[in-house]
């Protein structure tokens, strides 16, 4: 059965993600996206894609698998993550992800320890518990600081966080060309047609690249499946707040512990281990654990 009803990809699957920035052919939708990010600090005219596996030091070292990680003409490092639900330690596995790029940094030998900028940026499907009070704070840009100074120490390590959920600006209201990827980003999947102020050559050609109906059948196939995996996502996360509810508990305290099981059986899947295993040691059945995969 087909369970496609929209006329564009929604970014927020992970082959939608992927499609529109993690393929040669469309890196200058990637480049106008993390020129936006990074303004004021230089252009990036060109990007070649990394290897998104990193592994550790050693076998038995954890390894790191990036949506996204590609390094700029002038070699500074880009991880792009779309993330579609928080967890406990969300801030400590982003900077555990930005010493991968980090450290292959190192040369043997003389080295004076000089490293190229590292950002880790996250495309975030939540909002932080710190900022849900301020419904205009959803956009995130952290370095080292001096917290006597309150001043930038060290410029080199940057996380960029953007909380969608939180991006409310109307067609009538978008200002800049950040925000009209905001919106791109946020209503894509939901759009018919391109609205006449974001009739610009990067947007058209998303929607270009976005169209389902222009997709072959094996892309068409691969994405009902990453819908499909979405939807069940979002589905688990809806039924567990609502028993949380009507258990009395208090509100969203099941939704976390299912969002803490997802984030850890994710994990064990991408660390190579058995579906009966990730089920033993989270307690998710085997339907639950293949809709995180």
């Amino acid at each position: 059965m087909n369970i496609i009803s929209e006329k564009y990809i929604n970014p927020f699957t992970d082959f939608g993600f992927k499609k529109l920035f993690g393929t040669e052919v469309n890196k200058d939708l990637l480049m106008d996206f993390l020129n936006e990010l990074i303004h004021g600090k230089g252009k990036i005219t060109e990007v070649k894609y990394l290897n998104a596996e990193q592994l550790g030091r050693n076998e038995y070292d954890r390894k790191a698998v990036f949506d996204i990680y590609c390094e700029s003409d002038t070699g500074e490092k880009f991880i792009v993550e779309m993330q579609k639900s928080k967890h406990n330690f969300f801030k400590d596995r982003s900077v555990f992800y930005a010493s991968f790029p980090i450290r292959e940094q190192a040369v043997q030998g003389n080295w004076d320890y000089q490293l190229k900028a590292v950002y880790t940026i996250g495309i975030l499907d939540f909002v932080f518990n710190e900022n849900r009070a301020d419904g205009n704070y959803y956009h995130s840009d952290v370095k080292l600081m001096d917290t006597k100074k309150k001043t930038v120490f060290y410029d080199k390590l940057t996380f960029i966080y953007l909380e969608m959920p939180k991006f409310n600006k109307t067609i009538e209201q978008l200002e800049t060309h950040f925000d009209k990827w905001m919106y791109v980003l946020k209503h894509l999947s939901k759009m018919q047609e391109l609205p006449l102020k974001l009739q610009e050559k990067i947007f058209e050609k998303i929607c270009h690249v976005a169209e389902i109906a222009k997709m072959n059948k094996a892309e068409i196939a691969e994405y009902e499946n990453s819908l499909k995996v979405y939807r069940d996502w979002y589905s688990v996360l809806t039924t567990a707040k609502e028993e949380g509810r009507k258990e009395g508990r208090k509100e969203g305290r099941e939704e976390r512990k299912m969002e803490d099981k997802i984030e850890i059986a994710l994990k064990m899947i991408k660390d190579g281990m058995s579906i009966d295993v990730v089920s033993k040691y989270t307690g998710l059945s085997i339907e639950q654990i293949n809709c995180c995969k």
